[in-house]
């Protein structure tokens, strides 16, 4: 499951995962990267109409385009290399996996305009363009003809999930000794916080798509815990933390079960069994036909009502305070997901107090959390 570091295989289409997309053209041969400048022209997606701008909005205005190349000349990036006797960031596969992930396209799939430089572009989350570069904006394509020419379906959440979670989630523990920030993986959120360069389909559901992030999350949680043992102390809290929440909403709808007889134990069996369940999740709510905004309600009902994990304050060690952590941006996208969302409400200001008291792990007090987690619930149920 996945890897560590992801962005690799996730360009090269060689993760074990199930990513649909074509790996080889009608001869056997890999398809080609041709590079962002073969999207740029005016006639493609370079000119300045809505839905022909996104080359200019990726090279512009997200960070994925320059970002994460610029990052590993930093003086941080400097450091951290320092700490794990790495010679250059820009060059070692442990930081361009996800800052530079071209870097590791093989020559033989190098088109003519190829740029290893270019950040993360637009065939690393679409795929190698040489198949349908040409074809895949004919009026008479539908999305399952772009599909089979090897564009990868990034409109289904479990496909979209799987490209964007091994740099967005997973961390290597001697990477995070050096420095390097924590990730959370939260498909909804990062969806939201990316500069517009596409439209959703008409049945995206944002509270579907937090879900399906999460179980992703959790299965990449639990494959790096059973790979790297003992590299990170803080991942089995973290692990926890999510098992806990996603097990809140177990059987929220009766095809999203499948997680109660996993226990907070990892060890290989329940990791491996973690794996599995969460995967089988995730597969099932992307293609789930029963989101709607009343399972999006229930499912933050089920969250909010769960003050009663917090009120005792009889949990050891940091694990309450990686459950408050979870909890508050699960409730925040699910509050967002709201036809209308509340803003400006007790509600909203509860939540805003729910955040700060989560914000610090050495100073979270569980039974104030409680307390709030209560006044939230109850605000909720107030003003439905």
């Amino acid at each position: 499951m996945g890897s560590v570091p992801g962005w690799a295989t996730i360009c090269l289409l060689l993760t074990d995962i199930d990513v649909p997309a074509q790996t080889t053209g009608t001869n056997g041969v890999p398809p080609k990267f041709i590079g962002a400048m073969s999207c740029a022209s005016t006639s493609c997606h370079g000119g300045g109409g809505e839905r022909r701008n996104q080359w200019l909005v990726w090279s512009l205005k997200d960070f994925h385009s320059q970002r994460p190349v610029a990052t590993l000349a930093t003086a941080r990036a400097k450091q951290m290399a320092i700490s794990l006797h790495i010679g250059d960031p820009t060059t070692d596969t442990r930081c361009t996996a996800c800052h530079a992930p071209l870097v590791a396209v093989p020559a033989a799939q190098r088109g003519e305009a190829f740029a290893s430089e270019e950040g993360v572009s637009c065939e690393c989350c679409h795929g190698p363009a040489q198949n349908w570069l040409r074809a895949h904006t004919r009026p008479d394509w539908t999305q399952a003809d772009r599909v089979a020419a090897g564009m990868r379906d990034l409109q289904n959440l479990y496909v979209r999930a799987n490209t964007c979670v091994a740099c967005h989630q997973t961390v290597s523990g001697p990477l995070l000794q050096a420095g390097h920030p924590e990730l959370m993986f939260e498909l909804d959120g990062q969806c939201a916080a990316e500069p517009r360069h596409w439209h959703e389909p008409a049945s995206w559901n944002r509270a579907q798509a937090w879900y399906v992030g999460q179980a992703v999350a959790l299965r990449e949680m639990s494959w790096q815990l059973a790979r790297e043992p003992g590299s990170d102390n803080r991942l089995p809290g973290r692990w926890r933390a999510l098992v806990w929440l996603m097990q809140k909403l177990d059987g929220v709808d009766p095809a999203l079960s499948g997680l109660e007889k996993i226990t907070p134990e990892a060890s290989p069996e329940n990791l491996l069994a973690t794996q599995q369940a969460a995967d089988a999740l995730a597969r099932t709510a992307a293609t789930s036909v029963t989101w709607n905004d009343e399972l999006a309600q229930k499912a933050l009902a089920r969250l909010a009502g769960t003050a009663g994990d917090f009120a005792t304050g009889t949990d050891a060690g940091e694990l309450p305070a990686r459950r408050a952590e979870r909890l508050v941006l699960a409730l925040d996208r699910l509050l967002l997901a709201q036809k209308p969302a509340p803003s400006g409400s007790r509600t909203a200001n509860n939540l805003d107090e729910l955040f700060k008291e989560a914000q610090s792990a050495p100073d979270f007090r569980p039974a104030d959390f409680a307390a709030t987690l209560i006044r939230f619930d109850t605000s909720l149920k107030s003003h439905p």
